[in-house]
């Protein structure tokens, strides 16, 4: 039994081929482990955090700043809302409550400081509630809807913007009202007419 002792002690000696194998296999091991637990504790491996809410703060704050949760900020896209402060923070994606990890890129939608311009649609022709969808997608608003004699019902005879007529392809902020005016059977419409009575003749 003391002999195979002294002889596997003889074989694990630094002298011998055997040694050096096993360190190297000891040290590849210790090398492997070291990287793993490196890897894991430079990305935060498995670590997450709920998204914080930074809705209604200051994007340019926050993009300048930061936090310290350590995200990057930054502004993907302006809207326009009447209500809102300009330069805050809207939407935000990822979306409060989500599990992020730290160092994540935040995108935000800030509120801008005036309504955008766009080009008038063309709405004549078309059926009213067909102009009020395409209204409503352009971001415009329906003050009025203005009945007239025409044998084309419920068809958009004219587009008004502040009391004037406003042709296809004209300017116009985000928000601005307008209003139409759609073709009304005449047999639909009240009678305005004074009749005579036996007594006025």
């Amino acid at each position: 039994m003391t002999k195979e002792r002294t002889t596997s002690a003889r074989k694990l000696s630094p002298g011998k081929p055997g040694f050096h194998i096993l360190l190297a296999i000891i040290v590849t091991i210790i090398i492997f482990v070291l990287a793993i637990l490196f890897l894991r504790l430079f990305t935060r491996h498995g670590h997450e955090i709920e998204m914080p809410s930074y809705l209604g703060q200051s994007a340019q704050e926050l993009t300048q700043h930061g936090r310290s949760e350590g995200f990057v900020f930054e502004v993907s896209d302006e809207l326009y809302e009447h209500d809102a402060q300009p330069g805050t923070v809207l939407k935000q994606n990822p979306l409060p409550g989500e599990k992020v990890k730290h160092g994540r890129k935040v995108y935000l939608t800030v509120a801008a400081s005036e309504p955008p311009t766009i080009k008038m649609l063309e709405l004549r022709d078309l059926s009213l509630r067909q102009a009020q969808i395409m209204i409503e997608s352009q971001g415009l608003v329906l003050e009025r809807v203005i009945e007239k004699p025409s044998p084309y019902e419920n068809v958009v005879l004219e587009v008004l913007y502040k009391g004037h007529s406003i042709a296809q392809g004209s300017p116009i902020k985000q928000g601005e009202k307008i209003t139409l005016v759609v073709g009304k059977d005449v047999g639909d419409l009240p009678d305005t007419t004074q009749t005579e009575t036996p007594e006025n003749l």
